[in-house]
Formats: C-alpha cells, sequence, structure tokens
C-alpha cells in the first residue's frame, strides 16, 4: 500500500467562500493558508503555524507535490483548490481521494461534524470551530474596542489562536477516524474516476457573458423602481410593497386576502379588473427573484470571466447525483422567447426601454435570459446534449414493461403511446394537442413513482382543465396500463424487506439487495451500491409495519425517515440515470471533449469552431455501457453560442 498524506488547512481570504465558492476565495490576492495540520501514513498529526512564519517541512512538500502519495482530507476539493493557487501549480485529482465522498457513499452526512456525530467517534469536531474560523478567517469590522483593525491576528487573541491549532490538528484527526471507520466501504475504482472527471470540470469552469449579467442587473433595478412608482401612483400606499398595507387596500377595493403568496396573487389578478388588476400583475412581476441568479453568478465569477465550482459530486446521497451549487444550475428558470437572440442582446445593449417595449414583462425576460450568461469561449461553442426521456426508459427497462421499450426503440412518442395503451385508442388518433395526449403527459409525470391522486394534482392537472372526479380513474388506468412497473414496485418493496427482515440477500430482475453492517446496499446494473443506514422495521405514518433508515431529512438534520417500493423505485431509476450520464462523460472526455457543465440527464461541451458535430456527441451519448444490455437510448443536441434550452 502506499503512502498517505492526511490535510486541514486553516485559511484567510476577504472573499466570501459560502456565497462565492472556493475558487473566489483562494484565488484573491489576499488569500493566506495561516495553518496547515497533516499526518503522515495515519501517524501522530502535527500543525505548522505558517501565519507565524513557520515553513512546511521538506517532507510535507515532497509528498504534497508526489502524485504517487495519496493525500486525504473531508472536502478535499477545498485544500486541492487551496494549494493549488497557493503554490501556483496544478494538483491533479487522481492524487487525491476525498472522505467527504466516501461517507457520502454510505448516505452519510455531508459535513464533518455530522459524519463523526452519527459514527459515534471517541474525537469529535471541536464546536468551538465556527467561531475561530469567524475570528480568524475573514475579515472583521473595525471598532474603538479593537483598535479599527479589520483584521484579527494570532497576536490580538493568542489564547484563541492556541485553540484555532488545537482545533486544526482535532480536524486532521477526525477525517482519520472516519476514514479507518470506513474502511472496508472503499471508493470503487470507477467512481474515484468519475470523481477525478467532476473536479477536471469544476476546475475548467465555464465563462460568463459579465456585460449581459450586469445589464440585466441594472435593468431589472431600473423596472423595480418604475413598477413601485406606479404601484405607489395607484395604491397611494408608503410602501406599496408592504404585504399589510397592500392587503388593507385591496380590502378597501372590496377584495379581502389572507395571502399574497405568488400562485394566490397570480389567481387574483386573473380574476380582478382594473387598478386592482394592474397592482396585483406589478406585484407578481416585481416578486420574481431572477436577478438574484444574475448576481448570484456575479458574485462567485473569477478573474477569467469564468465560474467553478457549479457542480458537487455526489451532493445527492441518496442516488449518487450531482448537486448544484452557487448558482444553483439545477434550477435555472427555463426559456420559452421565439427570438431569444433579440432579447438577449437589447439587454446586453443597454435598451431597457425596447425589452419594455416589446416584451409583455421584463421580468419574464430576465428570468428567461439567465441560462443565456454563460458562455462559449472566443474561438469556441457549446455543444448541449441531452438524453430523451432517460428516466422513462431505464424504469421501462428495469421492470421490463415490454411495450414501452418498443415505443422507445421505434418512434420514441411515449406520451401518445400512453394514453393509447389508457385509453386503448390507436395512437395515429392522438395529436399533440388532443386532451388524451394531455392525460397521458400529465400521467407519465406523476404516476411512475406510485404517484396517486396527490402526485396528478401537485403536476398540475386540474390546471389542464381535468376534474377531481377524474384523477382516481386516471391513476388506475395508467397502472392497469404498465402492469410491470406497478408489478416491480411491490416487488422492490419485498425484496427490501426480506433483507432487513431476514438479513437475506435478495434480488429483483437486474437490481440486488443485502443486509450489511447495519446497512441496506441497493446493487443497482453498473455495480454501484445505494445506502440506506441502519434500517428497521417500524410503525408508518399509515399505521402499518413499514421499512424505515436514518438519513438527512427535508429539515436537514439526521433523522430516522421512511421509505417503500415506488420510492426505493426512484431513487434506484434515478441512481441508474446517473450512472448511464457518468459512463457518457466518461467516454466523451476520452474523445477529448471538454465539459464545462452538466444538468440533470444534459451535458455541456465548449467545443473548438470547425471541430466535431452535435451528430457525434449524441452518437457518443447514446452509446450503451456494457451494463445496459436492451436498455435502448436516445440523445438529441444542438450548438449555440450560449447555453439555453433548445
Amino acid at each position: 500500500m502506499g503512502r498517505t498524506l492526511a490535510i486541514d488547512i486553516e485559511t484567510y481570504s476577504d472573499v466570501d467562500l459560502i456565497s462565492c465558492g472556493v475558487y473566489k476565495y483562494s484565488s484573491s490576492p489576499y488569500f493566506e493558508i495561516l495553518l496547515i495540520a497533516y499526518s503522515v501514513d495515519d501517524e501522530e498529526t502535527v500543525c505548522i503555524d505558517v501565519a507565524n512564519g513557520e515553513e512546511p517541512p521538506k517532507e510535507f512538500i515532497e509528498m504534497l507535490f508526489d502524485d504517487t502519495v495519496t493525500k486525504t482530507a473531508f472536502n478535499a476539493n477545498f485544500e486541492r483548490t487551496c494549494f493549488s493557487n497557493y503554490y501556483q501549480h496544478s494538483f491533479r485529482p487522481e492524487a487525491w481521494r476525498c472522505t467527504a465522498v466516501q461517507a457520502a457513499m454510505l448516505a452519510l452526512p455531508l459535513s464533518l461534524e455530522g459524519v463523526g456525530a452519527v459514527l459515534g467517534l471517541d474525537k469529535q469536531k471541536m464546536t468551538e470551530g465556527k467561531e475561530l474560523i469567524k475570528y480568524f478567517c475573514s475579515p472583521c469590522k473595525a471598532t474603538k474596542s479593537n483598535g479599527g483593525r479589520t483584521r484579527n491576528l494570532p497576536k490580538d487573541a493568542p489564547e484563541k489562536w492556541r485553540q484555532f491549532k488545537t482545533y486544526c490538528i482535532r480536524d486532521v484527526d477526525v477525517e482519520k477516524q472516519i476514514r479507518q471507520r470506513l474502511a472496508k466501504f472503499p471508493i470503487p475504482k470507477r467512481e474515484q474516476e468519475i470523481y477525478c472527471l467532476d473536479q477536471r470540470i469544476n476546475d475548467r469552469g465555464i465563462m460568463v457573458d459579465r456585460n449581459l449579467v450586469n445589464h440585466a442587473v441594472a435593468c431589472d433595478l431600473l423596472y423595480k423602481e418604475t413598477a413601485t412608482a406606479r404601484a405607489y401612483e395607484l395604491t397611494g400606499l408608503e410602501n406599496p410593497n408592504s404585504v399589510s398595507q397592500l392587503k388593507l387596500w385591496l380590502k378597501e377595493k372590496g377584495l379581502e386576502v389572507d395571502s399574497l403568496a405568488k400562485d394566490t396573487v397570480k389567481d387574483l389578478s386573473m380574476k380582478a379588473e382594473g387598478d386592482v388588476q394592474e397592482v396585483l400583475k406589478l406585484r407578481l412581476a416585481t416578486s420574481k427573484t431572477s436577478v438574484k441568479k444574475y448576481e448570484a453568478i456575479d458574485r462567485s465569477v473569477c478573474a477569467e470571466n469564468r465560474v467553478h465550482g457549479l457542480l458537487q459530486f455526489y451532493g445527492a446521497n441518496r442516488t449518487g447525483r450531482w448537486a448544484g451549487r452557487l448558482v444553483q444550475i439545477h434550477n435555472l428558470p427555463q426559456n420559452h422567447l421565439p427570438d431569444l437572440e433579440l432579447a438577449r442582446a437589447l439587454v446586453s445593449e443597454g435598451r431597457y426601454e425596447e425589452v419594455e417595449l416589446f416584451y409583455e414583462s421584463t421580468p419574464n425576460v430576465l428570468s428567461e435570459l439567465i441560462r443565456t450568461a454563460f458562455v462559449a469561449k472566443p474561438g469556441c461553442r457549446f455543444i448541449i446534449s441531452d438524453y430523451s426521456a432517460i428516466e422513462a426508459r431505464v424504469l421501462a427497462w428495469l421492470a421490463g414493461e415490454e411495450w414501452r421499450l418498443q415505443v422507445f426503440e421505434t418512434h420514441g412518442k411515449i406520451y401518445e403511446a400512453s394514453a393509447s395503451a389508457m385509453f386503448h385508442v390507436p395512437i395515429e388518433e392522438i395529436t399533440k394537442t388532443s386532451p388524451l395526449r394531455q392525460k397521458g403527459k400529465i400521467s407519465e409525470l406523476a404516476l411512475g413513482y406510485g404517484g396517486a391522486v396527490g402526485a396528478l394534482t401537485s403536476m398540475g392537472a386540474l390546471k389542464m382543465g381535468l376534474t377531481e372526479e377524474e384523477l382516481p380513474g386516471l391513476v388506475s388506468t395508467w397502472r392497469s396500463a404498465n402492469p410491470h412497473i406497478t408489478a416491480f414496485w411491490w416487488a422492490v418493496d419485498d425484496a427490501a424487506i426480506t433483507a432487513v427482515r431476514d438479513k437475506k440477500t435478495s434480488r429483483v430482475g437486474r437490481v440486488s439487495f443485502e443486509y450489511k453492517s447495519g446497512i441496506l446496499f441497493v446493487t443497482l446494473p453498473s455495480g454501484r451500491k445505494l445506502s440506506y443506514v441502519k434500517p428497521r422495521m417500524m410503525l408508518n405514518k399509515f399505521g402499518r409495519e413499514g421499512l424505515t433508515y436514518e438519513g438527512i431529512g427535508e429539515s436537514k438534520k439526521w433523522m430516522r425517515l421512511e421509505t417503500y417500493g415506488p420510492k426505493l423505485v426512484e431513487n434506484i431509476v434515478q441512481a441508474a440515470s446517473r450512472d448511464i450520464l457518468a459512463e457518457a462523460m466518461l467516454r466523451l472526455e476520452k474523445e477529448g471533449f471538454d465539459i464545462v457543465c452538466h444538468v440533470h440527464d444534459e451535458v455541456v461541451l465548449e467545443v473548438p469552431d470547425g471541430k466535431s458535430s452535435v451528430e457525434e456527441v449524441n452518437e457518443i451519448m447514446a452509446v450503451n455501457p456494457v451494463w445496459t444490455e436492451g436498455l435502448p437510448l436516445k440523445a438529441a443536441g444542438f450548438e449555440s453560442p450560449f447555453y439555453k434550452k433548445d
């Protein structure tokens, strides 16, 4: 076994780490490394007081720069990026192992403190850390009591500094304990390869059109000033943006409301008339938060006009999918403007009045242009390729729903085909505007993972013109048309329960279930395992015995959670779809493509002009991994100088 170097560092920067990310944080001219704690081959941890002039020993430097030495850290991207900027040397991710990723693969918390607590380690992360980091690692406010200084140095609080060094050492010790505790669950070789790919994508970053960003923010500000002035003119209120003041004004106009939530205001504005309608529409428009995305882009963009670190590997630890960071690119508004390029040009050129003149809603325009703030560098264009209905394909493949697989192998019109199967109508009679197609579409979107009437409602079934009376029939009709998927849900449920209750390995088609070391492991077709910690049979919210496990709940706290067959199937399908995308990205990189971003089932490549084609990229995307025999894959794509939805 090779040598290891466990590392934790404490740093200073004038840039806010949380809102701007480590790449911008560590590239600031004011960035410093204050402390380096490290352990060689898991021996005693030592701390280098860089802030007080201590130099890292020769052994440490040699090991840091030696790619044959494995560097380990909890959230290794932070240490690797900081060292890269500090030493002006690009440290290759292949030499680094991230203990946070290893923990996430077991569905443990994403924080060092959280993992330590769940594992019940002898040494825990020191709770004093947050206050010490706040004191030493960022600028402080100048006051009379601190002599007007804008930064706290070790000499300003020697006892705190001694404590800070202890804290830094403790973090290494906790990371070592975690790694030792999880030693029998190492990161698989393939996942380490995908992690390294992820790091290269984040290191590469994606270019930003700062001119568009700045003009969008300015346009939004001007619009809101104008809209607020108009609202003031119509209402006479001191503050027309005040909820309480506006409620009173509406009451005086004969419209009494309990809430001014977005959906409520939208519904009211369609029914109201005259001044009341205009005021409600103004409130709706000014409440749009699209500009916050632009501000996030502006905050995190680095000197070379690129944003880095938009993706977190294994950020969704239930499935292993990536999570968005900083700008939250997984939640960008879609664009539907037919003349997107014109709208983009008007905003970029500061022609705000024309934006107002040509388009019904300035906030909507700005919202739809957010994606286009990401651009290809000069001499390149984006090739954007997306899997077609990947989750629906994977679900049909895993469940063995043959008629659906036939659809995907041929015309691919799943909404029409679903409606045809549900209502026994020839597919040729179901047009794009047909009500049956709408029913097929909403059923496909809502019912694949055990959803029922509630799922249809939340997906907008009633707003599509369906009645409440129709919904139960829609659920039963869809399930009858998809008997193998319905059976798959409950076969998975039985298999998971059998594995936990009887401690027996069980299998459903291409997926297996095993209880080991207090964890329910679900092995995917790729070989990757999903983890459910401390599974147990308990009474669920329906008063029936069901499967539970420990994990991060909606409150972001570690707690006991309930699950059952359809929810497990959803995790399995999303995880398998993620694995297919990961394999595709490895192939694309091997063919020489620079991936700058990926969102859900879509990749964004920055490709030199005149090189390659959409067709080539789609072909690479659609290659079946060896473990997906019988799965029909299809990708579609387009070229663009900026990021958008086609």
